[in-house]
């Protein structure tokens, strides 16, 4: 049966009530940006995605880098929807879009989906086996929360997702991770997300900013990636690009940390990222909180 607008104000504000937001009204259907807030940043009276991002389940920790991160005006100016199919990519250990996302999709009738570590891939090591297992008990067994949350395999065997099916593919702090892989894994991955979104779906992307200067010579290990870079990748595999906020910028930072990007919050590493190393006590951690998290763009594109 074809969801109406009064469908969805029903369902929202039932669900609320649900998960302990009652006192957040349901909306009439309220779905799209309102304008922009003094900074310029897009604005939204989307009910839903205020109930997810202040929902009770988020951790402090979490919440506490919403002043960072921005996720109710990222989301806004991504172009979230009710009702949308919508994709996270590599969501990592400490999932900061899952406990917004998949709340939202429930509340507003849509539907989240998730990549996770790839079981058809019998070299899967035993700690991408037990990051994902740990995934799915935090998120499958709260339906009533969470919604019916789906965990596509995707890896070195599962390289295909299903086609034509998403309307919002959201990829986040993900990109120079796949420069480090094998050739051709980035163009790859980008052209698998086109196949992936239906006409007119949303390519969101929230990547660590290098500096202009950087193109043709990033260092990918340092976690820093250039915009043109990014921009070019996703035009080659044949998205538009329709917006750039700068409402994750941060002037702030120098990009040239010790430890790459991972020297800032939320990690503050004091030795190298995947070195195995343990912390060092004497490392002087408050230049880097005075930063505060990275320059980041906020991309967006659709396939047209």
């Amino acid at each position: 049966m074809k969801k109406t607008a009064f469908g969805t104000a029903f369902l929202v504000g039932t669900a609320l009530a649900l998960i302990g937001t009652a006192a957040v009204a349901a909306p009439a259907a309220a779905t799209t940006p309102t304008g922009l807030d003094d900074h310029g940043r897009v604005t939204t009276d989307d009910q839903a995605l205020h109930a997810a991002v202040n929902g009770e389940w988020r951790s402090e920790d979490a919440k506490s880098r919403d002043k960072a991160r921005h996720p109710i005006e990222a989301l806004a100016f991504w172009g979230l929807r009710p009702q949308m199919t919508i994709l996270e990519i590599q969501p990592g250990s400490n999932p900061y879009w899952t406990d917004i996302l998949a709340p939202y999709a429930r509340l507003t009738g849509g539907t989240y989906y998730v990549t996770g570590a790839d079981l058809a891939n019998p070299k899967l090591s035993d700690g991408s086996r037990k990051a994902r297992a740990t995934f799915e008990a935090r998120y499958l067994g709260k339906p009533d929360l969470y919604g019916d949350v789906r965990i596509l395999n995707w890896g070195a065997v599962t390289k295909t997702l299903p086609a034509g099916m998403f309307d919002l593919i959201l990829t986040a702090r993900s990109i120079h991770g796949w420069m480090q892989s094998e050739p051709g894994t980035v163009e790859a991955t980008f052209k698998e997300f086109h196949n992936a979104l239906k006409q007119g779906g949303i390519l969101a992307i929230e990547q660590h900013r290098a500096n202009a200067s950087a193109y043709g010579k990033e260092d990918p290990a340092s976690g820093y990636v250039s915009e043109r870079y990014v921009i070019e990748q996703a035009q080659k595999a044949g998205f538009t690009l329709v917006g750039k906020s700068e409402l994750n910028a941060n002037p702030k930072d120098t990009k040239d940390h010790p430890f790459g990007v991972w020297t800032l919050p939320p990690n503050l590493r004091s030795t190298p990222y995947g070195s195995g190393k343990d912390e060092d006590p004497d490392f002087d951690k408050s230049k880097y909180i005075a930063i505060g998290e990275s320059d980041r763009m906020t991309l967006k594109f659709v396939k047209k």
